[in-house]
């Protein structure tokens, strides 16, 4: 009963391989595969640059990247090119109704005339009444305030400026933040017509200056990395070094490095269950009780309850049960891990080529990055500028029969001295045409380009890191046997022949993330109208996608070392390498979580360890290193570890990236190995000698058999 009913297990997760004389690692000799899905992801490709060019074309990252004046013109370049900064006139009249995004799209648009100059205003200043006589020429000009409209005569009445709101009333001290002159918080207001000094006013340019006002910080941040930029490098060599010294001294110390991290959890297991059980009898001893506090929101009132405590000694125990019954069971798979883990890192060691191929990843990830950003840009930046009419106060005596809000030409100014203050001034870009009735459609095509051109290129990255490390694996004599440049081989083989097969399951990825994207947007725009049950619904949606995003980037990475063994398409290797897994589930989960917690290890000893020196660097508080190492003296000493310590983490991440993936490949070459082979003469195993002695197998084959080699 016990064989039929294996038999029938290994049938629903199909037959073991067979013996295949010919095989000997990768094959060179494949056709392309999935050609279709290669061809859309060409037309894909085609399409996404016509969009880029169509965006280049009819987009104008200038609204973005410049500030305009009332009649459109960007400050800081063409005849404003030395006047970099926007004065607004009355800058009251728009402070409070703006946000960050809207001064970065819109310009921040407020009725008041805004003006390009050379710089902000320093010192308060208001016109008084015995100056409305006199001409603009000796209270602006003459006086070094160049902040009137552009073509004002210098003999116009001042009276006559202030009405028509060609020059500015009042001046405030102001600092450029986001190109734009913004008043401090700290001057004191003086007495000006219809503007009152309250505390809203003073809240909202406080808060828009906070926001905006980096300039200082700017600066300081610029002068901390321009001080200490090649010992950040340091630390980065060192992360890069520590990195490369884990992964080659795991041969060594895999073993007990493993066990010690073993033996870590469950000492903070056994503790936890300690202290939880000392939590529990104080509260047990004092009478607390879930029953007499109740139910309430406050989370932090359950920890003076017993039940929590005896609650969490349950789950701690049960743990530590479990992962002693593991180590009591799974010993022989644990040891299998630990000399998989030793291989992999031989397989390094031997290929030290891959360590750094992580830097061809980052690379093509920036590019495809910049380029969607870049033509993002381009595409909300599209239109042409529209201007209109506009007056301060339209029911001023004169205005009556002027058409407000209508079009006109920003080259003539409209020329109404019935009308004070009438101007030409910019409004926005225009919707209309083509390419801005598709804009949305089209910034759709360039997420959707993006998702899938980044998960392409992680693709293309673990597949060619695959066909490297089985050339290693199915190499009878090592080193002997491996291929001279077996990175390079795999990458022009994965190129010519696999394209397609990596846009398919590169794209089946894409369309989850797309979802959970969208599901994310829905529920950030409904969370203030959801109900309880829309919410648990809304959350139950969200955790299935990403487990099923975590299930299919799995699936994919296997099938991605199918793929580069055999050569097969997408669907069959994706068949064949989940079949082959289910078949050996329990190495499997042993493989993994053992994998995890040493890479998990690993990171943080080298994140740990160049954030600790970094941290004593920098801080000054390493002495005694001479003159040359002397730390800089810095504004934000934290910058340069913060930097430190996301570069080390990045460099960390891109090491053991190759690492885990060397794992899983050596992990399923290991399970066909014993499929295929029997240890025979005729079929002798390729797994070492470290592997044949844990499982209890021996190679008939002497070690000089000339048939195994290629």
């Amino acid at each position: 009963m016990g064989g039929k009913q294996q038999d029938k297990d290994d049938e629903a997760y199909g037959k073991p391989v067979k013996y295949d004389p010919s095989f000997r690692g990768p094959i060179k000799n494949r056709s392309c595969t999935d050609v279709i899905c290669c061809i859309l992801f060409l037309l894909f490709i085609l399409g996404y640059i016509v969009v880029g060019i169509v965006a280049w074309l009819y987009g104008d990252p200038r609204q973005v990247l410049y500030p305009r004046n009332s009649t459109g013109a960007y400050c800081g370049m063409g005849e404003n090119k030395d006047k970099p900064y926007l004065l607004y006139f009355n800058i009251f009249s728009c402070i409070l109704s703006t946000n960050i995004i809207s001064v970065a799209e819109n310009g921040l648009p407020c009725p008041t005339p805004q003006v390009c100059v050379s710089s902000c205003p320093e010192a308060p200043w208001t016109v008084e009444k015995n100056q409305f006589s006199q001409t603009v020429g000796e209270v602006f000009y003459t006086k070094n305030r160049n902040f009137c409209l552009p073509g004002v005569p210098w003999n116009m009445m001042v009276i006559t400026s202030l009405q028509q709101e060609l020059c500015p009333s009042f001046l405030l001290p102001s600092a450029p933040a986001l190109g734009r002159c913004f008043p401090w918080t700290n001057v004191t207001l003086p007495a000006l017509p219809g503007i009152t000094n309250d505390t809203t006013i003073a809240q909202g340019i406080s808060g828009l200056i906070d926001s905006l006002n980096a300039r200082d910080i700017s600066v300081k941040i610029f002068e901390d990395f321009a001080q200490s930029w090649y010992w950040i490098l340091v630390a980065l060599g060192v992360a890069l070094v520590l990195s490369l010294l884990f992964i080659l001294l795991l041969r060594l110390v895999a073993g007990p490095l493993v066990l010690v991290l073993i033996l870590g959890v469950l000492g903070v297991l056994a503790y936890g269950i300690y202290y939880c059980w000392e939590e529990y009898r104080v509260l047990r001893d004092k009478g607390a009780s879930i029953s007499q506090l109740g139910f309430t929101t406050n989370l932090s009132a359950y920890r003076s309850v017993q039940e929590t405590w005896l609650a969490a000694l349950i789950v701690l125990a049960v743990l530590e049960a479990i992962l002693l019954l593991v180590l009591i069971f799974l010993r022989q798979r644990i040891r299998i891990a630990i000399a998989l883990l030793k291989e992999a890192s031989k397989a390094v060691g031997q290929m030290m080529s891959t360590m750094f191929y992580p830097l061809v990843t980052f690379v093509l990830l920036l590019i495809c990055i910049a380029y969607w950003a870049m033509t993002a840009l381009y595409l909300a930046t599209s239109g042409q500028p529209q201007y209109v009419l506009w007056a301060s106060n339209i029911s001023s005596p004169g205005c009556e029969k002027v058409p407000i809000n209508t079009s006109c030409d920003p080259m003539a100014q409209p020329v109404n001295s019935s009308c004070p203050g009438l101007m030409c001034v910019f409004q926005g870009y225009s919707s209309k045409g083509l390419v801005q009735r598709s804009l949305f459609n089209l910034q759709i095509y360039g997420v959707l380009g993006l998702f899938w051109t980044l998960n392409w290129v992680l693709a293309l990255g673990q597949c060619v890191l695959a066909g490297a490390f089985a050339s290693f694996y199915w190499a009878f004599h090592k080193p002997q046997d491996i291929p001279t440049f077996p990175l390079i081989s795999a990458f022009i083989r994965t190129l010519r022949y696999h394209t397609g097969s990596l846009a398919f399951g590169a794209l089946i990825l894409t369309l989850v993330q797309i979802a959970r994207v969208i599901l994310e947007y829905i529920d950030h725009k409904l969370r203030g109208v959801q109900n309880p049950v829309a919410r648990c619904i809304m959350c139950c949606f969200k955790c299935c996608l990403w487990c099923l995003e975590k299930f299919i980037k799995f699936l994919n990475r296997n099938a991605y070392i199918m793929i580069a063994i055999y050569g097969k398409n997408f669907c069959v290797s994706a068949k064949n390498a989940f079949t082959l897994l289910m078949r050996n589930i329990v190495r499997v989960v042993v493989l993994d979580k053992v994998t995890d917690l040493l890479l998990f290890f690993g990171k943080l000893l080298v994140v740990g360890g160049v954030g600790v020196l970094s941290f004593f660097f920098f801080s000054g508080r390493i002495q005694g290193l001479g003159r040359d190492f002397k730390s800089p003296h810095l504004n934000y000493y934290w910058l340069p570890i913060m930097t430190s310590i996301l570069g080390a983490y990045v460099i960390a991440s891109g090491f053991f990236s190759v690492f885990g993936m060397c794992v899983d490949t050596l992990f399923l070459c290991f399970l066909e190995d014993l499929e295929r082979n029997d240890g025979s003469l005729d079929r002798p195993y390729y797994m070492s000698k470290s592997l044949l002695k844990i499982l209890g197998k021996k190679n008939e084959a002497p070690p000089d058999n000339k048939k195994r080699k290629k």
